[in-house]
């Protein structure tokens, strides 16, 4: 949909910090919440993405619509119930950047920007007056809604592996963690390839239209 150029890089620039900030503080802020002083400590508790930046992640976010950050350091020892507790701060930070994406959905018609579905998921906009901040919403809306899913993967190092490593009994639990160090590069390897593209864009798609779904009842309410 968007070719690279240094516009559509500038936009992609701008909503990764966003979706990466917003993200990260969700986790440092829930598990604060829950007793964990520890992402406060390391001073991961703000808004400030460069905090939050893991420079490979950022660049497959770029070129490949999938990415990670830097993790939020979370000490479930502070926790009351840490299992409970690590599964409500892991779903924090892909539950913010679905917020985001609404937000982003709502704003958009009352901004000029119309969206219109068409056969093969292909997304159409009318830009408004100020074309490069219709582009960044909409660019904005699909990054977050991206960002969400593929974190919920339960493979590590994502939230979802944490999610499920929560739920897990202890031996199960111990054994996944040996394999965790070789996540990252089999997330590259399946995200360079395309492969993971395909499989998540079964679940992404249904989640995007929603939001198109919401963007155009909104903008013919308007």
């Amino acid at each position: 949909m968007f070719d690279f150029d240094i516009i559509s890089l500038l936009q992609n620039f701008i909503v990764l910090f966003t979706a990466i900030t917003v993200h990260e503080f969700s986790h440092g802020f829930i598990a604060h919440k829950l007793g964990d002083p520890t992402a406060k400590m390391m001073g991961r508790l703000t808004l400030n993405p460069l905090a939050h930046l893991d420079p490979l992640g950022a660049i497959m976010m770029i070129f490949c619509r999938f990415g990670w950050a830097k993790p939020v350091p979370v000490n479930p020892y502070y926790f009351k119930d840490p299992k409970r507790d690590m599964v409500l701060v892991s779903v924090a930070g892909p539950l913010s950047n679905l917020i985001l994406a609404f937000i982003v959905a709502t704003i958009c018609p009352f901004l000029g920007v119309d969206t219109i579905e068409t056969y093969g998921g292909s997304i159409f906009y009318i830009v408004g007056e100020i074309p490069f901040v219709s582009e960044l919403l909409i660019t904005c809306l699909i990054i977050n809604i991206n960002f969400a899913v593929f974190n919920l993967i339960p493979f590590p190092p994502l939230d979802g592996s944490k999610i499920l490593f929560s739920l897990l009994p202890n031996h199960l639990y111990n054994k996944f963690l040996t394999y965790e160090r070789y996540g990252t590069i089999i997330l590259i390897g399946l995200s360079i390839s395309g492969i993971l593209g395909k499989v998540l864009g079964i679940v992404i798609n249904p989640i995007l239209s929603l939001y198109i779904n919401w963007i155009n009842f909104l903008g013919n309410m308007i």
